[in-house]
């Protein structure tokens, strides 16, 4: 009785031992090429900082209440740099978003999108996402959070603007004056958002990292 009982449990221990094994090496590690600072280290007036949808409607999240699993997604950059730098008010428009996707696929589905400009901390000229743009990600493609190398996610000084006010309304986050997205590809990399958590705090500084993979 004994032997037979050892024969199964060293049976079943084998068994799991080479289960283990064999899914143990069937899932590789994920490994990333590299990893970007998209934080900008200029004077705290130029910091990078996030808006929470509790910052425009009371109610909805501040900073501190944004769940975690919308603090990492995949990363989209939008480089318009080439037309920013003829029109230093460019808006991006749904084309501009037709011709990422003709290049590089479709939004992924609950991504970042980054707006690169090229015109990091100018005061002069407040470039933007159009409403129709941000109502294409939003809606479209289910983008939970904008962002952008300038001063305002939105055109114009006011924060009352109809692209701000749609993006917050919607439970989407809005992201200023990040770095070194010129460093990061247009797709294939993963972003990591992780602002500090103040309680009832509906802005503040976030440290922002790609994760190229």
């Amino acid at each position: 009785m004994k032997f037979w009982t050892f024969v199964i449990g060293f049976g079943l221990a084998l068994a799991l031992f080479l289960f283990a094994q064999r899914h143990t090496e069937a899932a590789p590690l994920a490994s990333f090429h590299a990893i970007v600072d998209l934080t900008s280290s200029a004077d705290p007036k130029a910091a990078t900082r996030i808006d929470a949808p509790g910052r425009l409607i009371p109610g909805l999240w501040t900073v501190d209440q944004i769940p975690p699993e919308r603090l990492v997604a995949p990363l989209v950059v939008l480089d318009v740099s080439g037309n920013a730098s003829s029109d230093p008010d460019y808006l991006i428009s749904v084309q501009d978003i037709s011709n990422w996707e003709h290049s590089h696929g479709q939004v992924p589905v609950g991504a970042v999108v980054m707006a690169y400009m090229g015109r990091e901390h100018n005061t002069l000229h407040l470039p933007g996402y159009s409403a129709d743009a941000a109502k294409f990600l939003v809606e479209g493609r289910n983008a939970i959070g904008l962002g952008i190398d300038a001063l305002l996610v939105e055109t114009g000084a006011s924060k009352q603007s109809a692209t701000y006010q749609y993006a917050l309304a919607h439970g989407v986050y809005l992201l200023k004056n990040v770095a070194n997205l010129d460093h990061v590809p247009a797709s294939g990399a993963i972003a990591m958002v992780a602002p500090t958590k103040l309680a009832g705090a509906a802005e503040g500084p976030v440290r922002l990292m790609a994760l190229v993979l």
